[in-house]
């Protein structure tokens, strides 16, 4: 019998929390725009979901490659490319289920993250969901140095594109309409990470 840590891997918890509540079901085509080293896919490859991903990093989806072959064998490679979000070749609307876990907030400026937004959006069928992990202001504004723009020094030394609760909200109100309202994550002088789930609308206009 297979451990939890085997089934379901280094899943995000809010992630998980998306299976329980069955918004993530079998036959579904999940895409993870952004995979790197397949710490997502882990359960979802074991048990037979239609799984393509895409990384900028070709040593991240070469791993993601061997875990499929030992996981999944009938996906075939070309499910798992070498390209970044923005520039994604899998079709318009080929997914149920897309994953954006911790990739958004490496964008460079507005300009960045907005491509690699509607790259990651465009895939997703009308009806879909959207997962969103990203760095955020949210619990943290008094402790983030602006550097330019919305990109910050967070306490912990890293560099991020840095959203706030006005700026996911104006944009869901473009793309959908959220399945769950955010979800903050405050780890104490280090950073905030928020959770985004967006389901998908025919008329949206992102």
């Amino acid at each position: 019998m297979a451990t939890l840590q085997e089934q379901f891997g280094q899943i995000d918890i809010y992630l998980f929390d998306q299976l329980l509540k069955g918004r993530i079901a079998p036959g579904m085509r999940i895409l993870d725009a952004g995979c790197g080293s397949g710490r997502n896919l882990v359960y979802l490859l074991r048990e037979g979901y239609e799984v393509f991903a895409a990384d900028a990093n070709a040593g991240e989806v070469e791993s993601v490659r061997r875990m499929a072959r030992a996981l999944a064998p009938s996906l075939p490679a070309s499910n798992f490319r070498v390209e970044p979000v923005e520039h994604m070749s899998f079709d318009d609307a080929c997914a149920d289920v897309v994953l954006s876990s911790a990739v958004l907030h490496f964008a460079r400026d507005d300009a960045h993250f907005q491509a690699m937004l509607r790259g990651s959006w465009r895939v997703l069928k009308p009806g879909g969901l959207f997962f969103c992990r990203l760095a955020s202001s949210i619990g943290m504004e008094s402790q983030i140095q602006l550097i330019q723009g919305r990109r910050y020094k967070l306490p912990d030394g890293s560099e991020r594109y840095v959203v706030d609760e006005a700026l996911l909200g104006s944009l869901t109100e473009r793309m959908g309409e959220m399945a769950d309202p955010l979800k903050t994550t405050v780890v104490q002088d280090q950073r905030a990470m928020t959770t985004w789930v967006v389901r998908k609308s025919a008329q949206s206009s992102l």
